[in-house]
């Protein structure tokens, strides 16, 4: 494998960006190729199948920009797909289940863990399951919190309107007296400020996008595949499936950056 090769993201859409971001950060020598899935997103309200299908394409498109590992920055494609899809392809993969999972069980004291995230995620019990496969003492109080994306999506980071809708969801999990909170969704660490103000500060939040990063930092540096003589100079390069114009102009958001040149792809021939 030539280590100089970029790193492969996918999403469902722009949620993953936070996965970049953190990439970026941790590993900012490293080039990334980024496909967002804008024109089927969510994938969370999707059958078993179509996600698979979906995931199969995603990565199909990867592997055809030569990419050297593959991240499913997708929490949906991650719980319900990645298994099967990472066992029909000789190239190495993760999800951002893991990682956040593995994170969550580092942090928590006194071993009462929240997760929240989309519809589909929470319905997987994909979380609950790596974190009780870790460590089968932890109790994980699990809930969906689906208006979280369009609220991160709008840049309602702090608002007064995120601020009451994160009342009312997170209550539930303020009354069983969590410690660790992870933020099983990418949009979520835009809404860290809201989220760590109504959880309290005595909860530490899990921003999943940050541990998936120091996971691939982890498998790079093991594997030898740090991009060799960086110059200083990165070649990033987004694609989406649909309305590029709005994706970049989302992407700010999350990235902190402007991009130029996002390409429009056709999903469905791979």
């Amino acid at each position: 494998m030539d280590s100089n090769k970029p790193i492969g993201i996918f999403d469902s859409g722009v949620g993953g960006l936070t996965v970049v971001a953190e990439v970026f950060r941790q590993l900012p020598d490293e080039n990334v190729v980024y496909f967002g899935d804008v024109g089927r997103t969510p994938y969370g309200n999707r059958s078993k199948d179509i996600i698979l299908q979906f995931t199969r394409q995603d990565v199909a498109f990867l592997r055809d920009q030569d990419v050297k590992f593959i991240v499913a920055a997708c929490n949906t494609a991650a719980a319900v797909a990645m298994e099967t899809v990472a066992a029909e392809h000789d190239i190495d993969m993760i999800g951002v289940i893991e990682p956040g999972a593995k994170a969550a069980v580092e942090t928590t004291k006194t071993g009462r863990v929240g997760i929240i995230g989309t519809q589909g995620t929470i319905a997987s019990d994909a979380y609950p399951k790596a974190i009780q496969k870790m460590d089968d003492k932890i109790k994980v109080f699990s809930l969906a919190c689906p208006l979280f994306v369009p609220l991160a999506e709008e840049g309602y980071q702090d608002r007064k309107a995120s601020y009451m809708i994160a009342e009312d969801y997170l209550q539930s999990l303020r009354d069983v007296h969590i410690d660790t909170l992870v933020l099983g969704c990418t949009h979520y660490p835009l809404l860290k400020k809201v989220i760590q103000t109504v959880i309290g500060e005595n909860v530490t939040l899990i921003d999943s996008a940050t541990a998936t990063a120091r996971e691939v930092r982890q498998y790079l540096a093991k594997s030898g595949l740090f991009r060799d003589n960086p110059t200083g100079v990165n070649s990033h390069k987004y694609y989406v499936s649909d309305v590029p114009d709005k994706f970049a102009t989302v992407a700010l958001r999350f990235l902190g950056r402007r991009i130029d040149n996002v390409i429009r792809v056709d999903i469905t021939k791979y």
